[in-house]
């Protein structure tokens, strides 16, 4: 069954409805504060859904099922680092937030080092994210241009030139609700599309189980089931260079997630100006510590899918399926195995989903633009109507920069969720470690910070260049590397004083 006229039309008033419900939802901006924290108004309950959508909706619903389907659930040990990691971010990182009027992640690190070290930060951080989401985006494009193709329509174009269709349409639906509704609407959309998106992943794999000839027994019976359904992995008899680049065995994958949470969601913008918009600290707390027991729970039910997907499809590798790459696995089972109309409602929710997640990623992008680097340096004596007018163009800007970011990515190989995290983590690990120092070492100061980070990133591209480490590790050599240089590097500054004097 190929996607029907239906299903588009499902598909084509859903993306249509979602920039139209939330561009009327955060429609009464009066500054910038309204626009990029929603005015601090926000229930803790609502900013845990958006973070869980922000981070993880799209490449959870391509990629996760590719994952398992390729190999097992060990990824699930990683999660568990990830519930580990938003404690400690709850502890360590958002009081340190909270103790004064910080606007953005990298405020902090104005207020504790001086603006030049706010400036690095938050350059790092869009430079970062520009990547990650421009994969993020492009991941979306898989199955819509599926569909397209199916669909007859465009029939000429080439693969590549039906991702760019895929990828300029959800760009441009979704920069309308974000240009004119800030982070309140991005937030709330998070809320409904999440729940749609996790409704339909959980009636796909109801179909996928009613498709089976024996149901749950025919999963059960598979001969290869024992080896998918493994998630512990020691790695115990592994040797050291071979321990060192599987990224799913258990201690590598809870410390170096828990690490490379610490990180995403202590000191990433995307996520950091979600945690801002709650009205106080527990509130805050509150969403990052439930957001991760959502995430354990979310993957598990697509790494599931994956699985069953295998059964269905007979252990057949994606090359004898007809697809260019395993991401596409789960959107070819909507679009040619499920009914007329649900397959349109399933596909909805993820593209209602990839326009949240973009959303968020062009009001962090705006937001650390804006606010860490245009306000304090251009924008004094400009009023608030003004700069608001500026950060809706900005918002823009953005937009078409994120498109042009995922237009690079075409051709890309491998799974997309393992690319992007690989991405995040080459900067998570100096960022993080910058934040450590600012937090913990009352002595650092901006020489110090700006020495740490630096060195850092040259350690990280050496790292990644020469050494080959799992990519969880990244963020652990990155972050200790930082707090290392920083704390020597102000002892060697301490030393010369004493010399001089």
């Amino acid at each position: 069954m190929n996607f029907s006229v239906i299903d588009t039309i499902i598909v084509i008033v859903y993306m249509v409805a979602s920039a139209a419900v939330g561009a009327w939802i955060g429609r009464r901006q009066k500054n910038t504060t309204d626009y990029f924290l929603a005015g601090r108004t926000i229930p803790w309950y609502a900013v845990t859904f958006s973070i869980v959508a922000t981070e993880t909706s799209v490449l959870t619903f391509i990629s996760i099922p590719a994952v398992s389907y390729e190999g097992n659930l060990t990824f699930l040990q990683i999660c568990l680092g990830y519930i580990v990691g938003r404690i400690l971010v709850a502890l360590l990182l958002m009081p340190a937030y909270y103790r004064g009027e910080v606007n953005t992640a990298y405020h902090f690190l104005g207020q504790r080092f001086g603006q030049k070290m706010r400036n690095t930060a938050s350059i790092t951080f869009i430079i970062t994210r520009l990547l990650a989401d421009g994969v993020r985006l492009f991941a979306t494009a898989i199955p819509l241009a599926i569909i397209i193709r199916s669909s007859g329509l465009l029939s000429d174009l080439t693969d590549s030139q039906f991702y760019v269709v895929a990828i300029l349409i959800i760009g441009i639906f979704t920069m309308i609700y974000t240009y004119i509704g800030g982070i309140r609407s991005v937030i709330w959309m998070d809320v409904v599309q999440m729940f749609i998106y996790i409704g339909g992943a959980i009636l796909a794999g109801i179909i996928i189980l009613q498709n089976l000839s024996e149901g749950m027994q025919s999963l059960l019976n598979f001969p290869d089931i024992f080896r998918k359904m493994e998630w512990f992995n020691t790695g115990f008899d592994l040797t050291f260079r071979q321990f060192i680049k599987e990224p799913y065995t258990f201690f590598t994958a809870v410390i170096a997630g828990a690490i490379f949470s610490l990180a995403s969601h202590g000191t990433d913008q995307i996520i950091v100006q979600r945690s801002l918009t709650c009205k106080d600290l527990r509130s805050s707390q509150k969403a990052i510590i439930w957001s991760g027991v959502v995430v354990f729970l979310q993957f598990f039910l697509f790494l599931f899918i994956g699985i069953m997907l295998y059964v269905f499809y007979s252990g057949a590798t994606y090359q004898q399926l007809g697809l260019t790459r395993s991401d596409g696995i789960f959107p070819k089972f909507i679009i040619e195995e499920m009914p007329v109309g649900i397959s349109g409602l399933i596909i909805s929710a993820l593209f209602a989903a990839a326009m949240s997640t973009l959303a968020s990623s062009l009001s962090s992008l705006a937001s650390a633009t804006v606010l860490d680097i245009y306000a304090p340096i251009f924008g004094k004596g400009k009023t608030e109507e003004q700069l608001l007018k500026i950060s809706r163009r900005i918002t823009l800007v953005w937009g078409v920069v994120l498109a042009a970011a995922a237009f690079s990515f075409i051709g890309l190989k491998g799974t997309v969720v393992e690319v992007a995290l690989g991405i995040a983590s080459y900067t998570y690990g100096g960022l993080l470690g910058v934040f450590l120092l600012g937090i913990f070492s009352k002595k650092a100061n901006q020489r110090d910070a700006i020495i740490a980070f630096a060195t850092a990133m040259v350690v990280m591209t050496v790292v990644i260049q020469l050494v080959q480490v799992a990519w969880p590790l990244y963020t652990v050599i990155g972050s200790a590397t930082a707090v290392l240089t920083g704390m020597l590097s102000n002892a060697i500054s301490v030393q010369l004083k004493k010399k001089e004097s």
